[in-house]
């Protein structure tokens, strides 16, 4: 039985959401921020993570916003942490750049805090939730980014859509993509799966085929990433051979995304580490 085909065109993201982020945050004393991408050999990676320490910081001016990698690229959170600590901050604010929290939130960037600390650093560090679902919630601004996205890759109606994701074997993980694939169609009207790039399936091929056999005829796939690199190519490339009508950017330095992470900043879960 062939669906019956939903015609949609997203809602511009400036009507949905305010073309910046909310306002300039005054501060006076307040805490550094260090941002903590997963990192990438792809330089483009790098080039988004410091564009978005860019945006955080025009947001919140007088505040120290510092990126840092995980991998490949310099500095590493505890080189970050120090370099806080000589410049007399006693204490950060550690936001993950990561969409799950997966194995990169539980284990990675505590160690990373942990070694600076065994190293000697004074320093207090308070780690944030990562930018996806924090339980059963998901940011509005999340939603926001990635109609964004969405939207300037210009669709135009289609009437089904696939977030691609990086993909992980984290099953928990998992089901916090499958929740923003969930919000993000609800908020639309919009038939959605997830799709992996890695590490599970489907594929973004297999996800857009389902679809037009189903009887979609204008199958779109929103990006599940927060920086350009060799997942996202793979992806727009895979895509658009299985007849995508659009592949949208990652989010990289969205005002949204900017947004969320400044929600983050005022919310901080985690004790001292």
């Amino acid at each position: 039985m062939r669906a019956a085909p939903l015609t949609h065109r997203p809602e511009p993201a400036d009507r949905a959401r305010p073309a910046e982020p909310a306002g300039r945050v005054e501060v006076h004393g307040a805490d550094p921020v260090l941002l903590v991408a997963h990192g990438s050999r792809d330089p483009r990676a790098a080039e988004a993570t410091r564009a978005l320490a860019r945006a955080v910081s025009v947001a919140r001016p007088g505040v120290p916003v510092l990126a840092s990698w995980l991998d490949h690229t310099q500095p590493d959170p505890t080189e970050a942490l120090r370099e806080l600590t000589a410049a007399g901050h006693p204490r950060a604010i550690l936001v993950p750049l990561l969409l799950t929290a997966a194995y990169h939130r539980r284990v990675d960037i505590p160690t990373a805090v942990e070694a600076a600390q065994r190293s000697g650093l004074p320093i207090r560090v308070d780690i944030t939730d990562v930018l996806g679902p924090v339980g059963d919630q998901v940011d509005p601004a999340l939603l926001a980014a990635l109609r964004r996205r969405l939207e300037e890759a210009d669709p135009a109606r289609f009437d089904a859509l696939v977030l691609a994701a990086a993909g992980t074997r984290d099953p928990a993980a998992r089901a916090s993509v499958g929740r923003v694939a969930q919000a993000l169609g609800a908020s639309l009207g919009t038939p959605t799966r997830v799709s992996y790039a890695s590490a599970a399936p489907p594929t973004v091929s297999t996800a857009v085929r389902r679809f037009q056999q189903r009887g979609a005829q204008r199958v779109a796939v929103a990006s599940y990433f927060l920086a350009p690199g060799l997942f996202h190519d793979a992806v727009k490339t895979a895509a658009q051979a299985a007849g995508a009508v659009a592949v949208s950017a990652p989010l990289t330095d969205t005002p949204d995304l900017v947004n969320l992470i400044l929600h983050r900043l005022t919310h901080p879960p985690q004790g001292p580490r």
